[in-house]
């Protein structure tokens, strides 16, 4: 792949339906190139099965009963594919690759260097990474770890691949060597519901089972792109649809797996016609999410007082809330038409929302990234919240709220402990099953983090899988800050962008993919995960892993413990030889998961609680909480824009699958930067021009250079460009408001013409 010539960019007309044959092709490309057909095809038949393994994509459910024997979707398949991988990232390849030069390929050709075969070392001055010995690594990373003035110079980071067992054993091992410097990928996506919901429902995660979206009246769409982030969530829809529920979409760029479906698991799919999703489409522009609520919050309430108080639920109301009254008043702030103004709709279309929105009592509110970075984005969910409570829209049947998670287990992953900022009962628990004093001082958050290793003040970086620095915003800014750093290790089963970017040394240690065969001293074991809805389940996988070298994430931490710790109580090769140890003190330590390993060997699982779900709040007053939100404040120049980042359909997080992105348009590239026609005419732009993006935060440029200009369908003043590779634009040091997530979806900038 590398020294090919890259094919020309070539713009098309987008898409208005996803899924179909084009699907079907995509995946058994992907899968059968990658992995060959009778493995592929072996491998992706044991996805999301009750004895299979999990995706290693997103954290959509599965269904409780009537799985399909292909419960995948087309991105599914491209992430076992690359797991699957026969491609070999091995000494041989480490012989031939300097990292200086690796540094100047694309995300793509990096990822598809291979799986990494056993562990690997970089020294400062050699420039290449060289095999190491599992004992002389665990050995430095201790050395280093014992040497640090505080714990608290040391930073552990964790990607949403993690399973619960190697979670809990990762954050047991940081909390006993002394330091809650637990940061996650869920900081830089997630972290703003979790904070909003936290506040007003009493628990920071959603509320709804899959099957409510069966028997809902109406959902509505918030900053998301299912057909490409959560293909499987397009069935969903497609039933609700058929069981007459009504969807709202509030997006500013219009979404092939939004407007319609064709399923490729169906010959209706396949042959027929596809299934309209949308009914309403609210063209919003970017963060212009809360005047849009609001301007509904103050419609729904006209509409109340003049059919007598049966458009809001006022029984609920008064017993399960608390500041109704507040946030009467404060909306009487605003006018419906200067909300209108902000949002870019016509009025007609927010009134028909409105209208909809009165007539229904089972409503569920779905969002994603697109409301969760920004500067206000706590705000955000905040009132999205305030219009489910006017409803009574919570807790009940066919209603509540659907934060969709990305990536398959990040939602364990905090459940498991791995928190910067643990709550007091979590580390109680902790001190009564473990014998230890838990630091009880909050750590770093991933921003937070980024800025302590480009000051000195943390010197190790440790990454429990991820790709942390294509993930984190300010690109050039992250890379120098773990090139401060003592020591940078990655436990990753394929090469990326981070590993080219280490401290004085760095590790490589590799891992288990979830698709492989894990045999510890009691035999083959099985990990679990939870998903967006909270179940708990099993993933087992079945293939011979791609190295003999490799060793499961639970394994790693255990023999780190080891090296690391001076005493603990815990014999961790005990726990590790059979899952069901770790298991057994998860169920001691966290609540609601007694009997753990009983119940999660029953098909699908368990839930976990979730008082919201039953109509209950575990706040102080055991109420739910309207809250008062204010609205965004940009200033833009005319020749200023609001960046949003965003994701192809050939990619996930930061794994770059293809250079397509066929339901938008664009092929055989990604530095294109999307902008309303109208723009672009106004400032002279022709269609594929090359520009460069610019931000200026606190008097700092910053530049991503030569992207090619699409004219596309997005609101005037609002452009958007494919994550990773806009990152360098954005500012590490502004953060939402409480969440501290990165502003990705919201940066200022400006297209100038490119710099050399």
């Amino acid at each position: 792949m590398k020294g090919k010539k890259r094919k020309q960019l070539k713009i098309t007309a987008p898409q208005t339906e996803a899924g179909g044959m084009a699907a079907v092709l995509s995946a058994a490309k992907h899968i059968f190139t990658e992995a060959g057909l009778v493995s592929g095809t072996r491998t992706l038949l044991r996805v999301n099965q009750f004895n299979g393994y999990d995706c290693p994509g997103c954290a959509w459910p599965d269904p409780d009963e009537g799985r399909s024997v292909v419960e995948f979707c087309e991105n599914g398949a491209k992430a076992v594919a690359e797991e699957a991988t026969l491609a070999r990232c091995d000494e041989h390849f480490f012989a031939r690759h300097r990292v200086a030069d690796m540094r100047n390929w694309s995300d793509y050709e990096i990822g598809k260097s291979g799986r990494i075969t056993r562990p690997f070392i970089y020294r400062q001055g050699t420039d290449c990474y060289e095999p190491v010995e599992w004992d002389e690594a665990f050995g430095l990373i201790s050395k280093t770890l014992r040497n640090l003035a505080s714990p608290d110079e040391a930073v552990f980071y964790t990607s949403g691949r993690t399973s619960n067992e190697a979670a809990f054993l990762y954050q047991l091992f940081v909390r006993m060597y002394g330091t809650n410097n637990l940061p996650d990928c869920s900081n830089m996506c997630h972290e703003s519901s979790g904070v909003a919901l936290s506040e007003t429902v009493g628990i920071g995660k959603g509320s709804v089972k899959l099957e409510d979206f069966y028997c809902t009246e109406l959902i509505i769409i918030m900053g998301q792109n299912p057909g490409s982030n959560h293909p499987r969530m397009l069935s969903a829809l497609e039933r609700a649809k058929k069981n007459g529920a009504r969807i709202i979409t509030i997006n500013p760029l219009p979404e092939a797996g939004l407007m319609a479906f064709r399923h490729p698991q169906h010959l209706s799919g396949l042959a027929g016609k596809a299934t309209p999703i949308t009914d309403l489409w609210l063209q919003v522009k970017v963060n212009e999410d809360v005047a849009l609520l609001k301007a509904l919050l103050k419609i729904l309430l006209q509409m109340d007082e003049r059919r007598s108080g049966t458009v809001l639920d006022h029984d609920f109301i008064q017993s399960k809330t608390t500041g109704f009254d507040a946030l009467c008043a404060d909306l009487q702030r605003y006018t419906i038409d200067e909300l209108i103004a902000r949002t870019g709709i016509p009025a007609e279309k927010v009134y028909e929302a409105a209208t909809w929105i009165a007539e229904k009592k089972k409503i569920i509110v779905c969002w994603a990234m697109g409301l969760t970075q920004h500067k206000n984005a706590v705000d955000n969910i905040r009132e999205l919240t305030n219009l489910l409570l006017l409803k009574g829209s919570i807790g009940k049947p066919g209603a509540g709220t659907c934060p969709v998670r990305g990536h398959s287990n990040v939602q364990g992953d905090r459940t498991m402990g791995i928190w910067e900022n643990p709550r007091p009962e979590f580390l109680d628990s902790l001190k009564r099953v473990f014998k230890f004093e838990p630091p009880r001082k909050p750590g770093y958050n991933t921003t937070a983090a980024i800025a302590a290793m480009a000051a000195g003040k943390v010197k190790v970086f440790f990454a429990m899988g991820g790709n942390f620095l294509s993930a984190a915003p300010d690109t050039h800014f992250t890379a120098r800050a773990l090139e401060q750093c003592l020591l940078t290790v990655h436990v990753s089963t394929k090469l990326n962008r981070s590993h080219l970017y280490t401290g004085k040394t760095g590790l490589i240690l590799p891992c288990l993919g979830r698709t492989e065969l894990d045999v510890q001293a009691s035999g083959v074991q099985f990990v679990t995960v939870e998903n967006s809805t909270g179940v708990v389940h099993q993933s087992r996988g079945g293939k011979k892993p791609a190295s003999p070298y490799l060793l499961s994430e639970p394994k790693i931490v255990a023999e780190l413990a080891k090296a690391t710790l001076d005493s603990t109580s815990l014999n961790w090769d005990e726990l590790v030889s059979n899952y069901d140890n770790i298991r057994n003190l998860i169920a001691q330590t966290i609540p609601g998961f007694d009997h753990y390993n009983e119940r999660v060997r029953k098909p699908g699982g368990f839930y976990l609680p979730n008082a919201v779900r039953e109509g209950m709040f575990s706040t102080t007053e055991n109420k739910a909480h309207f809250t008062l939100n204010a609205l965004p404040d940009y200033q833009l120049a005319p020749d200023e824009f609001l960046l949003m980042t965003i994701r192809s359909h050939d990619q996930y997080n930061t794994t770059i699958y293809g250079l397509h992105d066929r339901y938008r348009g664009v092929h055989n590239g990604r530095y294109v930067v999307f902008v309303n026609p109208t723009d672009m005419e106004r400032l002279g732009l022709k269609p594929e021009q090359p520009v460069d993006l610019v931000s200026c935060y606190d008097g700092v440029i910053r530049r991503a250079r030569r992207f090619r200009v699409v004219p596309y369908n997005i609101p005037q003043q609002n452009i958007a460009a494919y994550f990773p590779e806009a990152n360098p634009v954005v500012p590490h040091n502004h953060a939402a408001n409480k969440s501290h997530t990165p502003i990705s979806k919201s940066v200022i900038v400006k297209l100038e013409n490119p710099v050399a």
